[in-house]
């Protein structure tokens, strides 16, 4: 029997269903799934999916107390491998013990090549033979075409290829338990409050808060703008002092006095250029393109992941820009011409000559993303659509022609003062008409020439400032990390899922918190290596030399362990200092303002007894004022007091919407509508609720003779409550003495 094993259960689904000859057959070992069947040329088959990784590496057990283990001691500690998915693995090893050949089918990059070596070896200790009968299946799409191919021409498992996912795997264990059990000690920060600390992860927040302070540190610089309404017939049209920005106040107002108009034309330039074609979809691209959607990095790419299981999409880890010469570009566009998007690649098909787009990048493991097949009559839901129309559509704009845009600059004269309008058409849509995300309005002019008159209609004088640079977008820091090298096009989502989670950064574009500028600023302090991203990245090229046999797993391991006990050095001398700035920046995002009774700080506190947030007052127990707070999203400072009542507000941030902006009082008057609102759809219920039990009443049967009736809901609800009193009562002093102790 032949024996494939993939990397989870929906591919091994998809592989049996594109091999067998017939209808394969679902068995199952301790409720793990797998399939057997005869593929067309008679040989008996099973394959099996796994969980991602099953093993994963670990410290010995005698490491595992944060307490009693100095932290320093895990830098040289000995590591071993555990199964996470005890099932799965012994699921495989039956399977391999009736197997007489392999075939590794896992996903075809660094962290597939380990998860298939790791299935390799869980396979050979159940059946030895398995090891000199072995080959791999590398395949960029899970459709019938690209499977039967792979299957048909099998490769052989690349070991160092392997061996670069185990040292990162073993390089981010050390570091991260490392690092991450001295900070949160340092800090006193344990359990589910713990501060991760990571090889990419930081660097990563150093790259944000470095933005961040940039933005503190800008001084806005005032200027003025001086424009013009000018009619143009049954037109209005709005020109530009030709001195867009007026630093000097006096100048632009004098500008402004002197126009009466009328408005002269004194030249109209048109000028076309070509706007060339994006390239194919690399990782990187895809999400930026994505999260420009409104898409969260982590959300695309598990998306993309779906549709990629789906076979609707080729393996969305790619740092391909370029098609491979094997992709047969109209067979796709012949798939597609059978769906919704059937009149854009008929329109394609027609071109006599399709010379594809390319990016500056190629590489032989995968194709950019492309799609690979047609949704069936079920459809995709709404975010799946959305983000399989972006890469259809991305396709179509590789094929298309380039795009041929008009820019227009009228120059005008106001009273011996120079102005400008422009405007901007699209006169070939080329690739444009495909892929409308790139699309800007057009901005059309009325028709002028040289010497035309046009009226002043009005003028205005706006006093402006300069702005600081913006916050990333979840997009444009994917870039950036792999610009400097940070992560992998696999795991860069994570890394910025990572760091929310922690609570150093919140919304998009990406604001760090206190405690985020904190971590970052100590961290470049005392252990700048860790903090920047040149060490990280040289640890990847250094892991990239592993691939290519230029060095060995143990040789970048070792390396990684000297540069940690370098940073933790001097991250040991000064733990003291490291706390304390960790510590105020923990302390600051707990401050929502100043409390209006006191004039001390009102703190966001979680009660002990009930596990519930609310603020309350540091200046407890003289000041017991509080404020409830909603118990699910994110609370962050609004710097702000109501107007109506002088209360501070903050910010909710829940979800992916945009933060609501709520005061703490709830007395205030500006609740006084909601409250209103609320009355009344309670008032509507309860009309509903009566309306209903009557017609119950009215239905239900008389009571059998010698049956005792059951109280009503109203006495069982009372008598609940009466219940439930003395409880409430305790409950409530528990929150007060809880609040004591926060305080």
């Amino acid at each position: 029997m032949r024996l494939i094993i993939t990397e989870k259960n929906n591919v091994a689904v998809k592989i049996a269903e594109i091999l067998a000859a017939g209808k394969p057959k679902q068995a199952s070992f301790l409720k793990v799934p797998y399939y057997i069947f005869v593929d067309r040329e008679g040989i008996d088959t099973a394959v099996i999916g796994l969980k991602g990784h099953v093993m994963q590496v670990e410290f010995p057990p005698e490491y595992a107390d944060w307490q009693k283990v100095n932290p320093a001691d895990l830098i040289s500690a000995p590591l071993v491998k555990g199964a996470t998915a005890k099932s799965v693995v012994r699921a495989v090893k039956k399977l391999a013990e009736e197997a007489d050949s392999l075939v590794i089918a896992t996903d075809y990059d660094r962290e597939g090549e380990l998860i298939g070596l790791e299935a390799l070896e869980l396979a050979a200790e159940a059946n030895g033979r398995l090891e000199r009968n072995v080959r791999r299946a590398r395949f960029s799409a899970l459709t019938s075409t690209e499977v039967t191919r792979a299957f048909a021409h099998l490769d052989h498992l690349s070991h160092p290829l392997a061996h670069a996912g185990e040292a990162r795997q073993d390089i981010d264990l050390i570091w991260g338990a490392t690092l991450t059990r001295f900070v949160s000690l340092s800090t006193r920060r344990l359990g589910s409050q713990f501060l991760s600390v990571g090889r990419v992860q930081t660097p990563t927040l150093g790259l944000i808060v470095e933005r961040e302070k940039e933005r503190r540190a800008f001084v806005p610089v005032p200027y003025w703008v001086v424009s013009v309404d000018l009619g143009v017939g049954p037109e209005r049209v709005t020109a530009v002092h030709k001195e867009e920005r007026f630093l000097d106040e006096t100048r632009a107002r004098s500008v402004f006095e002197k126009l009466v108009g009328p408005a002269l034309v004194t030249d109209v330039k048109a000028t076309r250029r070509t706007t060339a074609r994006p390239a194919p979809f690399s990782t990187t691209s895809y999400t930026s393109a994505a999260t420009s959607l409104g898409f969260s990095a982590a959300a695309a790419m598990s998306i993309a992941e779906d549709l990629y299981m789906d076979g609707l999409i080729s393996y969305p880890r790619t740092d391909n820009t370029v098609y491979p010469s094997s992709l047969d570009l109209r067979e796709v566009l012949e798939a597609l011409s059978g769906g919704r998007f059937a009149a854009e690649a008929q329109t394609l098909l027609a071109k006599e000559k399709m010379v594809p787009s390319r990016g500056a990048k190629k590489t032989t493991d995968h194709p950019p993303i492309f799609p690979t097949g047609v949704p069936g009559r079920a459809g995709l839901g709404e975010r799946e659509q959305r983000i399989y129309e972006l890469v259809v559509r991305r396709f179509f704009a590789t094929l298309a022609d380039d795009a041929v845009t008009e820019s227009t600059r009228v120059d005008f004269d106001v009273d011996h003062e120079p102005f400008f309008l422009r405007g901007n058409r699209v006169v070939v849509p080329g690739w444009l008409a495909y892929y409308p995300y790139a699309r800007q309005r057009d901005t059309e002019l009325p028709a002028l020439a040289k010497g035309d008159a046009c009226p002043l209609l009005d003028k205005r004088i706006e006093g402006r400032e300069t702005q600081p640079p913006s916050r990333y977008g979840q997009g444009t820091l994917i870039e950036l990390m792999e610009k400097n090298r940070l992560g992998t096009k696999a795991t860069r989502h994570n890394i910025l899922q990572n760091l929310y989670d922690r609570g150093y950064i919140r919304g998009n574009p990406v604001e760090p918190t206190e405690t985020g500028i904190k971590m970052a600023e100590a961290l470049q302090e005392y252990a700048p290596a860790i903090a920047y991203p040149q060490m990280t990245a040289q640890l990847e090229a250094d892991m990239d030399a592993i691939a290519d046999r230029s060095l060995t797993k143990q040789d970048v391991v070792d390396i990684s362990r000297r540069l940690l006990r370098e940073a933790y050095d001097s991250l040991e001398t000064n733990r003291e200092r490291v706390a304390g700035k960790i510590v105020e920046g923990i302390v600051e995002d707990r401050v929502v303002g100043d409390c209006p009774r006191c004039g001390r700080k009102l703190r966001i506190i979680r009660s002990k007894a009930t596990r519930k947030r609310f603020v309350g007052c540091e200046g407890y127990p003289d000041c017991d004022q509080t404020y409830p707070l909603p118990q699910r999203g994110e609370i962050i400072p609004a710097d702000e007091v109501c107007a109506s009542c002088g209360t501070p507000r903050v910010k909710v941030l829940a979800g992916r919407g945009r933060p609501w902006v709520l005061c703490l009082d709830t007395e205030c008057p500006t609740k006084d509508e909601y409250k209103a609102r609320k009355a009344q759809r309670e008032a509507a219920a309860a009309l509903a609720a009566a309306a209903s039990s009557r017609d119950g009443e009215e239905e239900e049967s008389p009571p059998s003779v010698g049956a005792k009736r059951s109280p009503s809901k109203k006495a069982a609800t009372k008598k609940a409550a009466t219940a439930e009193a003395p409880a409430k009562k305790a409950l409530a002093k528990k929150r007060v003495a809880a609040v004591g102790k926060k305080g």
